[in-house]
């Protein structure tokens, strides 16, 4: 029979008492009691908003000695737990091994107050093993008088998710719609000699360059780089750090949030800014809704253009097949070389749960359940529907220009059969011909299964030389 396995427990305390703690853990009583309170999903606050913590945190204990009220032996031990806290979470390697001393559920207090106290912890646990103290001792760094110095859970969690959100956008949703523009831009210019039918309503209309096309799915992603650099101002230019409970600033130096702001802007070469008003700061996420609905139609902007890929791709027998899309993995367990347009129904997936997403936090916006007075109360799940449409959005967008738009290919024979055969080349005779006459002639060529050169030649509607030129469908697709 296998031993009974023990985990060795230790005691902490906070302001409601004694509280068994496991002994391998940094946090203290207060997240123990979150810990249990919350077994909700098994998903902790996202890796992200502890790292903005920290980088919060740091820049507190920066700002309070800049003013005079932290002295320089406890700025350099708060400073120094938080950089190491950064340095785990930055590297993927070690980010798992710093994440378990950083357990509370997602679905916690709506304010953050547990996972904001949970940072406390941590910090002030470090810092007293980093003087040869033991754990829990809170001395010489104590977790709400030293490490919380002129904050408070309702401005620290939602500048934390502020600041998370904003640097996610920076430095990964940002780079990777620049590779997707660059490559449809290269698309667009490659393919641009490449004249095929265009559709409206999925049904034959004139003539239209490739190179157009994908010029128009360029462009779609160079708008969602604007889009993403407003969602990201509309995250960094309103910090609700400075207001403290509910907005009046009350425990803290009046130049506190403007002096964090200004080391966080250092730290992460985003320019972020107090909010002008604290009382919309807190009471509102409006910047969280406003950021997310940018996200929402950069989602829209992605899966219009993997759709038109994904149709223009269909076949390769009975479909259109007028591009070729790489072949990266087979298609189905039944069906020999079946190959599936995966990485465009990738894109399409991120796009519907960032759409999901988008209600979530919207909700969110509401307060919760109608209006919470001077506190929004559904911070951690708005912040976690926005930290993961970012990084969907951001993997999603690099994987589809690297692995699928790099590799497409203009299948020139079909291209150039469906351009000839196609009935709305009649468009180009109306001018000379009349509406009615060209549309005749386009009925005619689908009963007999004429092309409308062959017809119009046969039954000498116009010289041919005329009729060379008007059907010109290079020209067609620059008509002025």
């Amino acid at each position: 029979m296998a031993a009974k396995r023990t985990t060795k427990t230790r005691k902490e305390h906070d302001a409601m008492g004694e509280m068994t703690v496991p002994a391998d853990v940094l946090y203290g009583a207060s997240t123990q009691r979150a810990v249990l309170n919350f077994p909700i999903s098994g998903e902790p606050v996202g890796w992200e908003v502890i790292y903005s913590f920290a980088l919060l945190k740091r820049a507190a204990a920066n700002t309070n000695h800049e003013l005079g009220r932290l002295d320089a032996r406890r700025r350099r031990l708060i400073v120094k737990a938080c950089t190491k806290i950064i340095d785990g979470l930055e590297d993927p390697d070690t980010r798992d091994d710093m994440m378990r001393h950083f357990p509370v559920d997602t679905y916690q207090t709506g304010s953050g107050t547990s996972s904001n106290m949970n940072v406390n912890e941590v910090i002030a646990n470090m810092a007293c093993l980093d003087v040869g103290r033991k754990i829990g001792e809170q001395d010489p760094i104590h977790p709400n008088n030293h490490v919380n110095m002129g904050q408070s859970s309702n401005d620290t969690f939602p500048t934390a998710m502020e600041v998370a959100s904003a640097v996610r956008i920076k430095r990964l949703l940002l780079p990777s719609l620049k590779t997707l523009a660059k490559t449809l831009h290269s698309k667009a210019k490659q393919f641009d000699s490449v004249v095929k039918i265009g559709r409206t309503h999925l049904q034959d209309a004139t003539p239209i360059r490739l190179g157009q096309e994908f010029s128009g799915y360029a462009a779609q992603a160079d708008y969602a780089i604007r889009r993403a650099t407003d969602a990201l101002t509309a995250l960094s230019t309103n910090l609700p750090i400075g207001g403290t409970a509910v907005g009046t600033g009350i425990n803290t130096h009046p130049k506190f949030g403007r002096t964090v702001a200004k080391y966080l802007s250092k730290d992460t070469g985003i320019r972020f800014k107090e909010a002008a008003n604290h009382f919309e700061a807190q009471a509102a996420k409006d910047s969280c809704v406003e950021a997310h609905g940018c996200l929402r139609t950069i989602g829209v902007s992605l899966s219009k253009i993997a759709t038109d890929i994904r149709l223009m791709g269909c076949g390769p027998r009975v479909g259109i097949f007028e591009i070729e899309l790489p072949e990266l993995q087979p298609g189905s367990s039944i069906m020999p070389g079946k190959v599936n347009p995966v990485l465009v129904e990738s894109v399409m997936q991120v796009a519907m749960r960032v759409a999901g997403n988008d209600v979530t936090v919207t909700m969110g916006g509401f307060g919760g359940t109608g209006s919470m007075m001077e506190l929004n109360v559904a911070m951690p799940m708005m912040s976690r529907c926005m930290l993961e449409s970012i990084s969907l959005l951001g993997h999603v967008s690099d994987q589809f220009a690297r692995h699928c738009v790099k590799g497409i290919k203009a299948n020139r024979k079909v291209i150039n059969r469906h351009v000839e055969a196609s009935l709305m080349l009649g468009t180009a005779l109306a001018p000379v011909i009349g509406y009615n006459k060209a549309s005749d002639i386009a009925h005619a060529c689908f009963h007999s299964g004429q092309t409308i050169r062959e017809y119009c030649l046969e039954h000498d509607i116009l010289p041919k030389e005329q009729l060379d030129e008007l059907l010109d469908v290079r020209s067609m697709t620059h008509p002025n």
